[in-house]
């Protein structure tokens, strides 16, 4: 038996790259899929209708969504063509984003709302229904699509690490509101080749992080395998598999609990503020 058989997965972004990998690899496990995309080739072919039809014609079940998801009516349409093809919304991987890289002071206002437009908002306009459809049906799994940028940082990122920063909170808060309904949520933090990067590496290093390793962290989040995990953030790549998570220094009091604590006391107590570890930082993770 697949992995996935008689789910229904909806995936966003999914014309390419990551996204079409996820989609296929979900369909060969049994999935039918939603592959949404507004995106389209040098010809002005649809790229999802390009991935749907390529699912069905290797006997798998997929039809494409083409609207532009960060509306909230786009978000209603997506659940909406999930229902209408396939009577089930059981797997959401929000995975559409966007890159508009320019250093703080380059940055126009029409690129900082871009960027957070596709990639933050069009996570609440698909969600939103799709988790009242979960809710009401017996549970489900979504994935939310963070990034190092917005973990760690990246240099020129100040857009695009603000709105994969807010897909964490965005999880975190989603995970205690889907917990007693059976609504699994993860964050997914991939790295894998896409058309930007790809000009930039060699033979071995583009096979390392082809997006198919990816998929396999994204299927083993959505499937049976991880149990009733949720709550969790994954960083995946070709290179490596890893929880991310927050992890406190030891503290000291605060002054409700020591009165008269000073801006001195703070310094003077540093090794208990701080941790000693380096933080982690976007070089890290190519290791």
């Amino acid at each position: 038996m697949s992995l996935l058989d008689g789910k229904v997965a909806l995936i966003t972004g999914a014309g390419r790259g990551l996204g079409e990998a996820y989609a296929r690899l979900f369909a060969k496990e049994g999935a039918a899929v939603v592959i949404n995309d507004v995106g389209r080739d040098d010809q002005g072919r649809s790229s999802a209708e390009a991935v749907a039809a390529a699912i069905r014609e290797s006997g798998g079940r997929a039809v494409a969504h083409t609207q532009d998801i960060s509306t909230t009516a786009g978000g209603q349409s997506l659940l909406a063509t999930a229902l209408e093809a396939f009577g089930r919304a059981d797997i959401l991987v929000n995975n559409a984003g966007i890159l508009r890289d320019k250093s703080l002071l380059k940055l126009e206002e029409a690129d900082w709302d871009l960027v957070l437009q596709v990639n933050l908002k069009s996570m609440y306009c698909v969600t939103r229904p799709v988790f009242a459809w979960m809710k009401e049906h017996g549970g489900g799994v979504i994935v939310n699509t963070s990034s190092t940028s917005g973990l760690v940082g990246n240099f020129g990122q100040s857009n695009y690490g603000a709105s994969k920063a807010g897909v964490l909170g965005f999880s975190n808060v989603l995970a205690l509101e889907g917990a007693k309904f059976g609504v699994r949520v993860w964050t997914l933090a991939p790295a894998a080749l896409s058309a930007l990067t790809a000009p930039l590496m060699g033979e071995e290093m583009k096979a390392q992080l082809a997006p198919e390793h990816v998929a396999h962290a994204a299927l083993y989040m959505v499937s049976s395998l991880s149990g009733t995990r949720t709550g969790h953030t994954l960083f995946a790549s070709g290179h490596s598999i890893r929880e991310l998570k927050l992890v406190s220094a030891e503290g000291i009091p605060g002054a409700g609990y020591h009165g008269g604590l000073t801006a001195h006391d703070i310094a003077a107590a540093e090794d208990k503020v701080f941790r000693s570890e380096a933080a982690l930082t976007i070089m890290d993770f190519a290791k």
